[in-house]
């Protein structure tokens, strides 16, 4: 069968419709990311990819910033490795992944990841994928941290690693599922790794 290629933003696209009042909707953007559909940004997302933009260009000293998060933000990761590429290979359920990640910021054992979001509440990414998959990845990491702004206000979740179960379970559920919704031999012709 030979290694199968896993990411975060996929299981966080099942996850979404696994969660989702919309299902319609959501399902059919899970099945576009299982596709590799690659679709034109939505406004919140290309704000988002905005936002980190001036994070970086500040911290690289090529932007001033007027934004008071985006100061706030950059002065946390400043000296971080920014957009660090991370692989780990496991094998679930008789699969050889390869798990493929991109941070945004790898500093001093935590990796950080930058988030612009119109609100927040406590908690909001607790259920998210991406930090036990991105912590699978950078097995040296002590912990992830999310850096949310909502354009006024700076917040933080933080998850160290002692505090969180392997994403072991998650892709175990996941291709639970692509099995029953007979997705597998899909997902298995579109995502077989580059050896």
């Amino acid at each position: 069968m030979g290694r199968v290629l896993i990411t975060q933003s996929l299981l966080s696209s099942w996850n979404y419709f696994y969660n989702s009042y919309d299902k319609e909707k959501a399902y059919q953007d899970f099945i576009n990311s299982l596709n590799k559909i690659k679709l034109p940004p939505t406004p919140q997302m290309q704000a988002g990819i905005d936002f980190e933009n001036k994070v970086y260009a500040y911290c690289k000293g090529e932007y001033a910033p007027q934004e008071n998060d985006v100061k706030a933000i950059g002065d946390i990761v400043k000296g971080g490795q920014f957009q660090v590429t991370a692989t780990a290979q496991r094998r679930i359920m008789g699969i050889d992944f390869l798990l493929y990640a991109k941070l945004d910021v790898l500093k001093a054992g935590l990796i950080y990841d930058i988030k612009r979001s119109n609100s927040y509440e406590t908690g909001k990414y607790l259920d998210s994928p991406q930090h036990p998959f991105y912590l699978e990845c950078i097995s040296e990491a002590m912990g992830f941290c999310y850096l949310i702004s909502d354009g006024n206000e700076v917040f933080t979740e933080t998850y160290m690693r002692a505090e969180i179960a392997p994403i072991n379970k998650t892709i175990t559920d996941f291709i639970n599922f692509l099995k029953a919704e007979k997705l597998f031999d899909l997902y298995l012709d579109l995502w077989r790794a580059r050896e």
